[in-house]
């Protein structure tokens, strides 16, 4: 059941994506709408195509949308499904997939870690996916390229699956870039768009330097525990309490050396003070995008990256200092910031970057 949780959007996206042009063509099912809705959708979209107001305009049956949709509302139901019997079960387990990474000392076999921490994200993240899912179905009826837009939302969508299941930081890392870059694609699907190009490069690169902390927390890790697993970092991280090694000509304590590291990616992903800038121009993509990075996904991937090394955290709280000083001034900050802005979509923007700093001061605490 949870691999059809997590591997149900993947298919989805795949089928939509590889097969869904070629699909359209044979099927040759179309539906007529008027010139003027479409004209001043398709101007409004950044893909006016210069027809007069009677024009006709045909569209194929949007088939890529309720394949996608089918699947994400079923990998839901499994969702709540998994989260009532974990709740009548509490008992955390693994879900072996494949050996994944064996080099040397570094092995990193791809598993699903099912805690409660898990059960409740694959409920918020399949919920609310599902639910843009359905609501693009009328939002892109105009837009030609449908099987486009819903292979990069199931694709987003697998990729965030994949990061709250991870059982090694490896995995999360894969996933973790995996949401930056179906990010990128859908905040610049509508591509003639200059300021929709310049908002996912914006989100792209912003998040890479966040990414470049993570990277580094990863490696500290290896170095001093031996292993990504999640299980052996907790296991083993009491005894390195009070540790030091050198760190940039200076002796820095180990763990909050890592926790400050992996927060700086957390703080990327989830648009954190001086890396916030990419979230209000990623509303530039189409409205169920901005929909699905605000609404408790991606911007909660940086949330969920300190909620699960928590055991670090709480060995370590200098970091967790640093962590509810950012996050306090991030809600100020981007709370003020909202006040003044004209455009609601900026305001929900801010509010979101408030809400998360809430968020990490709840963490920090």
């Amino acid at each position: 059941m949870y691999q059809l949780i997590v591997f149900l959007p993947l298919i989805g996206a795949i089928l939509a994506g590889l097969l869904g042009t070629n699909a359209f063509r044979m099927m040759g099912t179309t539906i007529e709408s008027h010139g003027d809705a479409n004209g001043s959708h398709g101007a409004d979209h950044g893909y006016d195509h210069g027809h007069d107001e009677h024009a006709h305009h045909a569209y194929p049956t949007p088939w890529a949308a309720y394949l996608t949709c089918g699947f994400l509302v079923i990998s839901a139901i499994l969702s709540w499904v998994a989260f009532w019997q974990f709740t009548h079960e509490a008992a955390p387990f693994k879900v072996e997939v494949l050996r994944w990474v064996n080099s040397g000392a570094l092995n990193a076999n791809w598993a699903l870690r099912i805690d409660a921490l898990t059960v409740v994200m694959l409920v918020v993240v399949n919920t609310i996916s599902s639910l843009v899912h359905i609501y693009s179905i009328g939002y892109m009826s105009h837009d030609p390229h449908q099987p486009r837009f819903f292979a990069y939302l199931s694709l987003f969508t697998f990729f965030m699956l994949m990061l709250v299941t991870s059982d090694n930081l490896l995995q999360m890392f894969f996933g973790w870039e995996g949401v930056g870059l179906a990010s990128y694609l859908l905040i610049g699907f509508w591509y003639l768009r200059p300021s929709a190009n310049a908002a996912a490069i914006k989100a792209f690169i912003v998040n890479r330097v966040g990414d470049f902390g993570f990277m580094l927390g990863i490696a500290a890790v290896f170095l001093i525990f031996g292993s990504i697993e999640l299980d052996t970092i907790f296991g083993a991280a009491s005894g390195q309490v009070g540790k030091t090694m050198q760190f940039l000509s200076w002796h820095v304590d180990v763990l909050t050396l890592i926790c400050l590291l992996l927060f700086m990616g957390a703080m990327g992903k989830s648009a954190q003070f001086i890396l916030h800038t990419w979230l209000p121009d990623a509303m530039e993509g189409p409205t169920p995008v901005s929909a699905l990075i605000h609404a408790a996904t991606m911007v909660t991937a940086g949330v969920f990256l300190v909620a699960r090394m928590s055991p670090l955290y709480e060995l370590a709280p200098a970091a967790g200092e640093v962590v509810i000083i950012v996050g306090s001034v991030t809600a100020f900050f981007a709370a003020t910031v909202g006040l003044v802005q004209n455009d609601i979509k900026r305001v929900i923007a801010y509010s979101t970057c408030s809400q998360l700093g809430y968020m990490f001061v709840a963490m920090g605490v």
